[in-house]
């Protein structure tokens, strides 16, 4: 909190607390506490250029990727994300710089009596994550960027995001998760997935299995939207050897031949592809300044933590991702094999596995569990996180023995550092709540560290 003045910073710790205590109003889906409190709000989503990206995976990979080229190309962007990692303040930036502690504590502020108002009318007490959705709305409608980027928290006919009314929406793989929510078939999924298509607005989609590409040609064309496949109207290839993940991008006004990418891992070439589709789309469309350098050089100075996010510290080296469902998993594996011979070889692999309760955890560790030699399961800082002798056990079931269950993360990855020999990789997975506090600890000095 290097930005917050010691007379702010209790207020910014009084908002953060706040802001906690929203998590137990749960998941809420549903549009009708978003639509009051922006209403209260004075509607500051209405008029704000939004690109909104949805999908299950990709979907903060497309953002991060989508913003280092309209960032290159001069524009003044600001982004919603999420979750955060280690700072709640990366859910909203500007410029890819976060928002200070003294505008969320103010944010804040002034929605407490809005809240409060809200109650009296006899309206549900509205989400953490709706509350940080519309605490993102109004920070941006002070500050009037070119453009809005915004990611769908959950879903999409439901999510508080789709208030919003977009130049554009985008839709990046979409595959199984949350079926408590969303449904138990990929074509259930889809159509709350499509939910973010608006009468007459554009929609990129990655490609997507037969049943999902069919509910979001019918739902476009009920729609009046355009649709553009990647894939079909768009086409990338892959160029180079691993670790350069490069491509060729192929439309109908622009070919780009060699573009390098910063985010690691070969599925990245994809959302690449889907980001510099939208980002043409925004030029030719709507007169952003993309040129073939901004687009080249926003792809390759890309970056998004906890993504195939290489970390050096103690001598020992850690590739931290968010794999937090199957699609996500079978994604790491591929990558891990597609490097195989090299730093991943299995008996140089060694696995920190965090997951939550709600996941289908066997499948999810049936996936990666046969590329290491030694597996640590722990428990997530999550109420929803699966205990971790549940995920070892699954681990064993999978034909694994050298498996061990240590709830605690850090002690968990710890032991990781231990048993890892100088060549070896350290690989911690799974849930994003482990994610940041692994991310965070690794960052200490040394000193702070257990050894």
């Amino acid at each position: 909190m290097d930005d917050i003045i010691p007379a702010a910073e209790d207020a910014y710790a009084e908002a953060l607390r706040f802001i906690r205590a929203l998590t137990a109003f749960g998941v809420n889906l549903g549009l009708e506490r978003m639509e009051a409190l922006l209403e209260l709000l004075g509607r500051p989503e209405r008029g704000l250029p939004v690109v909104h990206i949805g999908g299950t995976n990709g979907k903060g990979s497309v953002l991060a990727l989508l913003r280092g080229i309209l960032t290159q190309a001069g524009h003044k962007v600001g982004a919603f994300v999420s979750p955060h990692l280690e700072d709640y303040r990366e859910r909203i930036t500007l410029d890819g710089v976060m928002i200070s502690g003294a505008d969320v504590a103010a944010g804040v502020g002034k929605m407490k009596p809005l809240l409060a108002q809200l109650l009296a009318e006899g309206v549900e007490h509205p989400t953490e994550f709706e509350v940080s959705t519309a605490l993102a709305l109004d920070y941006f409608a002070a500050r009037r960027p070119d453009y809005v980027l915004l990611e769908v928290g959950l879903g999409g006919a439901i999510d508080s995001t789709n208030v919003a009314e977009p130049l554009l929406s985008v839709l990046t793989s979409i595959s199984f998760d949350h079926p408590d929510y969303l449904g138990d078939t990929l074509e259930k999924i889809a159509i709350v997935k499509a939910g973010i298509i608006k009468p007459g607005v554009p929609v990129i989609s990655a490609p997507q299995p037969p049943e999902v590409m069919r509910v979001l040609r019918r739902t476009a064309a009920e729609r009046g939207s355009r649709l553009i496949e990647v894939g079909r109207d768009v086409k990338w290839s892959r160029t180079g050897r691993p670790p350069r993940d490069a491509m060729d991008y192929y439309s109908p006004d622009r070919v780009y031949t060699g573009l390098d990418i910063g985010l690691r891992g070969g599925h990245q070439r994809l959302n690449a592809a889907v980001a510099l589709t939208a980002a043409e789309w925004l030029r030719s469309e709507r007169g952003a300044r993309v040129t073939p350098g901004a687009a080249r050089r926003g792809l390759a100075a890309a970056a998004w933590p906890g993504r195939q996010e290489l970390l050096l510290c103690g001598g020992k080296r850690f590739l931290l991702d968010g794999a937090h469902n199957e699609e996500g998993m079978r994604t790491l594996a591929a990558a891990l094999r597609e490097y195989a011979g090299g730093d991943y070889r299995r008996d140089r692999l060694i696995l920190c596995l965090g997951v939550l309760a709600d996941k289908e955890i066997a499948k999810m560790v049936a996936l990666i569990a046969p590329l290491a030699a030694r597996i640590i399961v722990v428990r997530p800082d999550s109420p929803r996180a699966a205990f971790a002798e549940t995920a070892a056990l699954a681990a064993a079931c999978a034909g694994e023995e050298l498996v061990e269950a240590i709830a605690d993360p850090i002690a968990g990855l710890e032991a990781c550092r231990r048993a890892a020999g100088p060549d070896d990789l350290i690989c911690v997975t799974g849930s994003f709540y482990m994610l940041g506090a692994v991310r965070a600890y690794l960052k200490k000095p040394r000193k702070e560290m257990i050894v």
